[in-house]
């Protein structure tokens, strides 16, 4: 799993710098080493160290004051339990380690064949060879328990080396092997999720996916960790739909919910002698209940009352009734202005 380091361009002071690395392994397995002899690293060097037993090959995926916030991140102890890098890897050790690991996929498919001839219930994922050669972890999955003591006594025998039997789940399982989900991008757990939460199938319910086994599974048969992704975004905006445990009670008949539309904040009812359905806002929605809850029948889903009937020619007619009413306004004031003539210089002078 990639990582950045955001504080590679700020420029720490020697006496105070972290001695403790992050080191990758095989499959993005990650683990802490104390840098005690001083070692100038680089992210990417690979690097010799301490393992019980031997030794082991590794990359360096972070070092400074980032891994001191990895370690307060995943609870690890800044004590004696973490254990040394000896040195920065040479071309023969790298040599040696590519030779060892060569021989794991062979090793794996030998291994399924002798699961098979003892009958046991389990399934062999990977492998990983120590780089001393005297050492490889076998991973598995197994829904029940596996009792694996004749098989690390065959593998003992027939590989010359120790054996550790490593159980993982479903999802780790995944992880290791990487592929390509259903939105066409890599597996979050083999790219970048580290930490596996559990996953409900009350998060598809929120988010009103269809309850599909084939859909909402992944690759490694569980339920997709992506349904928590976005749950809490559902969960917010699901505090504004109300909860609708029965129809809705009009004049008209009874509603039922049919489809909600979480952001948009709208709720479809469909009457049950009608094939169409009304969109209906959640706050009407809320107000209908309420009315329910006193007894109170509205008329329909958008209206409490219905406009009284005779008032509808009145209304239809109203622009012609004022278009009468100014035609007569004009009608009298053309009379005013005829019988209030002015008077002509004739009769003024008659009366002077």
């Amino acid at each position: 799993m990639n990582v950045f380091d955001w504080l590679s361009n700020m420029d720490m002071p020697v006496v105070d710098k972290f001695d403790i690395a992050e080191v990758r392994f095989k499959n993005g397995r990650k683990e802490f080493f104390r840098n005690i002899n001083g070692i100038e690293l680089t992210t990417g060097d690979p690097v010799v160290v301490d393992v019980p037993n031997g030794h082991h090959i590794g990359h360096v995926s972070l070092q400074g004051e980032l891994v001191r916030l990895q370690m307060q991140k995943k609870k690890v102890k800044n004590d004696d339990n973490i254990r040394a890098i000896y040195r920065i890897a040479t071309p023969k050790d790298l040599e040696k380690y590519e030779e060892l690991q060569n021989k794991e996929m062979p090793i794996m498919f030998r291994t399924r064949e002798i699961i098979r001839e003892l009958n046991l219930q389990m399934k062999l994922t990977d492998i990983e060879y120590q780089a001393d050669g005297t050492k490889a972890t076998f991973f598995y999955s197994a829904d029940d328990r596996v009792d694996f003591r004749q098989l690390i006594k065959v593998l003992a025998s027939e590989f010359r080396l120790r054996v550790e039997m490593r159980q993982i789940s479903l999802r780790q399982e995944a992880g290791r092997l990487g592929g390509i989900g259903s939105c066409g991008r890599e597996l979050c757990c083999s790219t970048w999720l580290t930490d596996f939460k559990s996953v409900s199938t009350t998060a598809a319910r929120y988010q009103n996916l269809s309850l599909n086994p084939s859909k909402l599974s992944g690759q490694c048969g569980r339920l997709k960790c992506c349904l928590n992704y976005e749950l809490e975004t559902y969960m917010e905006a699901l505090e504004d739909i109300p909860a609708v445990n029965q129809p809705l009670v009009t004049e008209k008949g009874e509603a039922y919910l049919q489809k909600t539309d979480i952001f948009r904040k709208m709720m479809w009812f469909g009457y049950s002698n009608e094939d169409q359905w009304h969109p209906v806002e959640a706050a009407r929605v809320q107000h209908i209940l309420e009315l329910n809850t006193k007894g109170i029948k509205p008329a329909t889903l958008l209206e409490d009352k219905l406009p009284d009937l005779d008032e509808g020619p009145k209304v239809l007619n109203q622009d012609l009734a004022l278009m009468d009413q100014r035609f007569q306004n004009k009608a009298a004031k053309t009379k005013k202005k005829r019988r209030k003539k002015p008077k002509s210089k004739k009769e003024d002078g008659k009366q002077s």
